[in-house]
């Protein structure tokens, strides 16, 4: 792990040694310990803990407070390398989702919670950081793909593992926790010191990044955090308290959702590849709109289970489009700003994340239906700014409005 080697250089390394192998791995660790904590999360905090739609609003605020904070992550990068400190991260969040179940009431949930997502917000930054600056142009959208594929394809082993032993072996939210925070500290400590440390091409400025002309990213990163912030806190939630799933049910509906995953993600990175960014963005959003109409449609009109299980899974997959941003990004930047502005991004995602999910669960009180309503307008702006993207960004085409251009300098 001491060793220092170029990344052109690394390609005469072993497989089992090269960049591309630990983008894979690092991948492949940190969906384990995050999904299962995902899986049990809605179930541990109603029957353990007693939760609410308001206490889970809150949970999910402190929860994103790291991300609001990822500009931290450029002054760790003063004296800790990108590779290093995403490694640690990893180590972070597995130990912190191992003792999960240790902490049962609210105070002790937000405090461990707390501390994993610190470990995956950091973990997040670095991660999106190294994989622009050590895939190239050509081949990023398929190999992102195909990342995301691997990573699904090890959270559904663990899945499977949830859905076959929990009620055969009676299970306890401890041993689920502790096995997968386990798997991916284990991960994470091989990594640390099966692979040397890879020299970027292009040194990284060690600076906060904000330029004007990336605009449209900084606000598209915006609104996906706000979309992100409904999926994950009250689809899920939605699936418990109004259909009363069990672990496993839920945890079964995470399967179909790597197995999709599995098969499509390398599928869409192909499509980004052929169709470009723009088109691949104004698909997602067009179907987001569709989707949370229809989840309000539950409420409003009490359509059934099998609708609601349906619009979980296409929620779900429309997340993989979601790789098209990072590599409209990469076209549009100089290539010294990827690390600084992966930390500003992932901050601009995460303000919509600190005050949105509490203010929504106090809103999901008083009308479920009201939440996804909100959450369809939210990406029909998304679908609006998707159009302004350029069939081929670059640097000095970074969107279609081109009064924006002489910006391209700044």
């Amino acid at each position: 792990m001491f060793n220092k080697i170029s990344l052109d250089d690394a390609a005469h390394l072993p497989v089992w040694r090269r960049p591309v192998t630990l983008l894979f791995l690092m991948a492949l660790a940190m969906p384990v310990a995050f999904n299962v904590w995902s899986a049990l999360l809605n179930n541990f905090v109603i029957e353990v803990a007693g939760f609410d739609g308001a206490d889970i609003g809150l949970l999910h605020t402190v929860r994103e407070i790291p991300g609001f904070f990822a500009v931290g992550v450029i002054a760790i990068l003063l004296f800790m390398r990108e590779q290093v400190l995403g490694l640690v991260s990893l180590l972070m969040l597995g130990a912190a989702t191992a003792v999960t179940a240790w902490f049962p009431s609210m105070a002790g949930i937000l405090t461990i919670t707390m501390l994993s997502s610190i470990g995956f917000h950091y973990y997040e930054t670095v991660n999106q950081s190294l994989q622009l600056q050590w895939l190239d142009k050509a081949r990023a959208p398929k190999m992102l793909g195909w990342i995301m594929a691997a990573a699904s394809a090890a959270t559904l082993v663990a899945y499977v593992a949830i859905v076959l032993s929990w009620k055969r072996f009676d299970l306890s939210y401890n041993t689920v926790y502790m096995v997968g925070g386990g798997i991916t500290v284990a991960i994470a400590l091989y990594c640390l010191l099966a692979f040397p440390q890879f020299e970027e091409r292009t040194p990284q400025l060690r600076k906060m990044v904000f330029k004007r002309r990336y605009w449209l990213y900084y606000a598209m990163q915006f609104m996906a955090g706000a979309r992100r912030q409904i999926f994950i806190v009250f689809a899920g939630f939605m699936m418990v308290e109004r259909f009363g799933f069990d672990v496993h049910e839920i945890t079964s509906l995470y399967l179909i959702n790597l197995v999709a995953n599995i098969v499509i993600a390398p599928m869409i990175g192909a499509g980004v590849a052929k169709f470009g960014e723009r088109r691949t963005l104004i698909f997602e959003y067009a179907g987001l709109v569709i989707v949370f109409l229809a989840y309000g449609g539950i409420y409003f009109f009490g359509w059934g289970v099998l609708l609601a299980s349906v619009l979980y899974v296409v929620d779900h997959m429309l997340f993989a489009l979601s790789l098209a941003l990072k590599t409209y990004f990469q076209k549009i930047s100089d290539p010294e700003d990827i690390a600084p502005t992966a930390a500003v991004a992932f901050t601009i995602n995460h303000i919509a994340a600190v005050f949105l999910p509490v203010l929504l669960g106090l809103l999901w009180l008083v009308s479920p239906g009201a939440v996804f309503a909100l959450a369809a307008a939210m990406a029909g702006v998304s679908l609006g700014l998707a159009t302004l993207i350029p069939r081929h960004p670059e640097k000095g085409n970074e969107t279609r409005l081109k009064r924006y251009a002489p910006a391209a300098a700044e």
